[in-house]
């Protein structure tokens, strides 16, 4: 089994356990997370979600990513959206050519159909960043981009964001105010509880809906196990712990 947190790109989808290994107990870990999604929001629809952590080098696009497998083998129609318009790496997941993707949608007069990609599983469909631009912040931040995000969610059963880490730019948190909701990721061991504590801040200081946290590469009893930890993001109450 492949770390989900190892440094550097993997190639040819090694990062997509989903899709690999769908029967391990990583991918029925993502399917859980799935099945969460209703619990944290049984009143209102969460078409639109951002994935995103504290800091680098946390496993937020590995996250994102197969969520999106999962959600998408679910039934759903799913769009995966690359907005990590400094380090995108979700091309690199899924093996993907990035030469146009979402910063081509907005810049140029095409149809989203010019630039969408196929998924590996059928109702998946991946946006890529695209040519990276001189000022993103400023780009996710124009009209544009903010009328856009209706849109897809109109097209689309749930529309999944990957973004820059929150406390490195302002991308996530621009990103976040159009969100139905935020999911952010830590890594245990390696993410100081005062960066979850910094970002948890100023997600909300935007206004951001923080519907709950997945901390990830946990090791129990010196195994090379992990384990993924949702809650609730409003009462924080504990939704599911799983073993891997």
């Amino acid at each position: 089994m492949p770390a989900l947190n190892r440094k550097g790109p993997r190639q040819n989808g090694h990062e997509l356990v989903t899709r690999e290994h769908p029967k391990s107990a990583m991918a029925e870990a993502y399917r859980t997370l799935r099945t969460n999604l209703g619990f944290a929001s049984p009143d209102r629809a969460l078409r639109l979600l951002l994935v995103t952590s504290s800091g680098p080098e946390e496993g937020k696009t590995t996250t994102v990513c197969n969520l999106a497998v999962v959600l998408a083998q679910a039934g759903h129609r799913v769009l995966l959206v690359d907005c990590d318009l400094r380090k995108p790496r979700v091309h690199h997941v899924f093996s993907l050519p990035n030469l146009r993707g979402f910063t081509n949608l907005l810049l140029q007069e095409i149809d989203l159909g010019e630039v969408l990609k196929p998924g590996p599983v059928d109702g998946l469909s991946i946006l890529t960043s695209g040519p990276l631009p001189p000022n993103p912040a400023e780009l996710l931040d124009s009209q544009r981009a903010r009328a856009l995000w209706p849109v897809l969610a109109g097209s689309f059963d749930y529309v999944l964001v990957d973004s820059p880490p929150v406390l490195a730019v302002a991308d996530a948190t621009i990103l976040a105010t159009s969100m139905d909701g935020v999911i952010l990721v830590i890594r245990a061991g390696t993410t100081r509880t005062d960066a979850v504590r910094n970002a948890v801040e100023q997600l909300k200081r935007a206004d951001a809906r923080l519907i709950g946290t997945v901390l990830n590469r946990v090791s129990v009893q010196g195994g090379d196990y992990r384990y993924y930890y949702y809650y609730h993001g409003e009462s924080t109450k504990q939704q599911q712990q799983i073993q891997l």
